[in-house]
C-alpha cells in the first residue's frame, strides 16, 4: 500500500473516532434526551397600542371586540391594550426614550408625526424604527379633517358681514371694539370667543394654527421664516387671544356640547369630534351648531404604525398586524363611520347606514369635501416654532 493511501485512511479513521466520541459524550451528558431545548412559548401575546385621542373611543371598542373574539397567532392568545395619548406628546416621549415598555404599535393623528420621530431614531440608531413600505408600513386606518363648528345664530351674522367664514373673518370679529353688536349681533353676546384645542394638549389645536397660517399666506406650505414674521405673529395673536379657556383644551367639542357659548362661539375643530357631539349640542341648546369647510384644510390620516425595534418580538409585530387588519375590516370601518370618522376601506361608503355625515347633512356635513387645498406637513422647526410662540405669547399671557 502506498504512503498516500495510508495517510488517507488514517485521516478517515480519525474523523470517525471524533464523530463517535461526540455522540458518546452527548448521550452521556444528556441521557434519555438528545433534543435541543427551546424557549417556552408565551402564554399570551400582548399588543400595546398608543392611540391618538380623537380615534381612541373607536379603537378602544375595536380592542374590546378583538379581545372578546379570542384571536390567536400560532396557537397563542392575543390581547390588545390601548394607551390613549395625544400624538405630539407621544412623539416627544418616544424621542426622549420615556416610554417603558415601548408600544407594539402607534396610531398618531398624522403621518408626519411618524416621520418626525423616525428621523430622530435614524440619526441615533442608523436605521428606521417605522417603515414606509412593506407589510409593516404605516397605513391609514381612518381619516378626518379640521372644519369650522359655529353656532347657527353666530354663523348667520358672520356670513351677512363677511360673505364667507374664514380666519380673516374670525380675526376681524375678534378685534371689534364693541364686540358682536358692531356687526349686527346681540348685545348680550359680548365679545367673540374662539374654541380650538390647546395645541399643547391636542394636536388639532396645532393643526388649526397651521391652517390659519396657510390662509394668511395663501399657500399650502408654510415655513419657519414665515411664522416668525412680526405681522403674522400679531395677526395670529389677535385671533388666539380670543380663546375662552386654556385650562382644559383637550376635548373642546365636548366642552361646546356641555357648556355652550361659554366655551366659544366658533372654532376650527376635528370634523369627527363635531359630528360625534352634534346630537348632544342639538338637544342641549336651542341654537344648533353648523359645520363649514375651510379653504385650507388640515387632514388627519391616523396611520397604524408598527414599532420595528428589537424591543418587540417578531410574533408581537405580527400580532399588531392582526389587529390592524381587524380595524380595516368592513365591520369596524362601519363603526368608525358611525363615530364621524371617514373610512379608508373602499367597501364602506360614506352614506352607509348609520353614517353621521348623512344624519347631519342639514347642519353642513359633507360626504365629499369641496376643497382641494390640503395643507402640507410642516417641518420640525416650523411646528416647534409655533408651539414656542404659543407658550410665550398666548399661554404665558393667561
Amino acid at each position: 500500500m502506498s504512503r498516500t493511501r495510508i495517510v488517507f485512511f488514517a485521516v478517515i479513521a480519525l474523523a470517525v473516532l471524533i464523530v463517535a466520541g461526540a455522540l458518546i459524550w452527548q448521550s452521556v451528558s444528556s441521557p434519555g434526551d438528545s433534543t435541543i431545548a427551546l424557549p417556552d412559548a408565551p402564554d399570551e401575546l400582548e399588543v400595546r397600542v398608543v392611540c391618538a385621542l380623537p380615534a381612541e373611543p373607536w379603537v378602544q371598542e375595536a380592542a374590546r371586540q378583538f379581545n372578546a373574539g379570542k384571536h390567536e397567532l400560532e396557537g397563542i392568545p392575543l390581547k390588545v391594550t390601548i394607551i390613549p395619548m395625544d400624538g405630539w406628546t407621544a412623539k416627544g416621549r418616544l424621542e426622549r426614550g420615556e416610554m417603558d415598555p415601548l408600544p407594539t404599535a402607534w396610531i398618531p393623528e398624522n403621518r408626519y408625526l411618524v416621520d418626525l420621530a423616525n428621523v430622530v431614531y435614524k440619526e441615533r440608531l442608523g436605521r428606521d424604527v417605522f417603515l414606509t413600505d412593506g407589510e409593516y408600513r404605516a397605513r391609514p386606518i381612518a381619516v378626518s379633517l379640521l372644519a369650522w363648528g359655529i353656532y347657527e345664530s353666530r354663523a348667520s351674522v358672520l356670513e351677512a358681514a363677511y360673505g364667507e367664514i374664514t380666519w380673516q373673518a374670525i380675526h376681524d370679529t375678534a378685534m371689534l371694539p364693541g364686540g358682536w353688536k358692531d356687526i349686527g349681533g346681540e348685545d348680550d353676546w359680548l365679545y367673540f370667543k374662539l374654541a380650538i384645542s390647546n395645541p399643547r394638549k391636542n394636536i388639532s389645536g396645532l393643526g388649526a394654527m397651521i391652517a390659519a397660517a396657510g390662509e394668511y399666506y395663501d399657500d399650502t406650505g408654510i415655513s419657519s421664516d414665515e411664522i416668525g414674521t412680526p405681522d403674522f405673529q400679531q395677526w395670529l395673536e389677535d385671533i388666539l387671544s380670543s380663546m375662552s379657556d386654556l385650562s382644559g383644551g383637550a376635548y373642546t367639542v365636548s366642552d361646546l356640547a356641555l357648556f355652550g357659548y361659554s366655551t366659544g362661539d366658533a372654532g376650527q375643530l376635528l370634523e369627527s369630534d363635531l359630528l360625534a357631539n352634534m346630537a348632544g349640542i342639538q338637544t342641549r341648546w336651542d341654537d344648533p351648531l353648523r359645520i363649514y369647510y375651510p379653504k385650507y384644510v388640515t387632514w388627519f390620516d391616523f396611520p397604524f404604525t408598527v414599532w420595528m425595534g428589537p424591543e418587540t418580538s417578531a410574533l408581537e409585530k405580527n400580532a399588531a398586524l392582526e389587529f390592524e387588519e381587524f380595524l380595516l375590516s368592513e365591520e369596524m370601518q362601519r363603526d368608525a363611520l358611525a363615530r364621524g370618522l371617514r373610512p379608508v376601506n373602499p367597501d364602506v361608503p360614506l352614506d352607509a347606514p348609520g353614517s353621521l355625515f348623512v344624519q347631519w347633512q342639514d347642519q353642513g356635513a359633507m360626504l365629499v369635501v369641496p376643497r382641494t387645498t390640503r395643507m402640507k406637513s410642516p417641518d420640525r422647526d416650523t411646528l416647534e416654532g409655533l408651539l414656542r410662540w404659543f407658550d410665550l405669547n398666548i399661554a404665558g399671557g393667561r
